[in-house]
C-alpha cells in the first residue's frame, strides 16, 4: 500500500513536467485508490470477508471497494452493513471562522 507521502512526492515532481489537467486527473485517481484501499482495510480490520457482509454479494463488495466513483447511498449502505455508522462533516478550508462550531459542521449521520 502506498502512503499519502509517496503520492505527494509524485505530484510535486509531476507538476514540473505534466500539464495541470493531467496532474488533476492523476490526483483524483490517487484519491480514489486511497479511498478504495481504506474501505477494504476497514472491512478487514473488523474481521469480515467480502462474502460475509449481509445484504451484499461478494461481487458487489469487490466493485464497491474498487470503484473510482461511489454514490453516497452505496457508501452508507456498505458502512452500515459492516455494523458501523458514518458521519460526514463540512470543514472550513481557511480556518477563518471564529467559532469551532462554524468551522466543522455535521452534514450527515447514519
Amino acid at each position: 500500500m502506498r502512503s499519502k507521502r509517496q503520492y505527494s512526492d509524485f505530484f510535486t515532481n509531476a507538476k514540473k513536467s505534466m500539464n495541470l489537467e493531467s496532474v488533476r486527473r492523476a490526483e483524483r485517481k490517487a484519491e480514489n485508490i486511497l479511498l478504495n484501499l481504506k474501505l477494504a482495510d476497514l472491512r478487514k480490520k473488523i474481521g469480515l470477508k467480502q462474502t460475509e457482509i449481509p445484504g451484499f454479494s461478494q461481487t458487489s463488495i469487490s466493485r464497491i471497494e474498487t470503484r473510482e466513483d461511489l454514490k453516497l447511498s452505496t457508501l452508507i449502505g456498505y458502512i452500515n452493513a459492516l455494523g458501523m455508522n458514518i458521519e460526514i462533516r463540512a470543514i472550513s478550508k481557511s480556518g477563518k471562522r471564529k467559532k469551532e462550531k462554524d468551522r466543522n459542521i455535521l452534514i450527515l449521520k447514519s
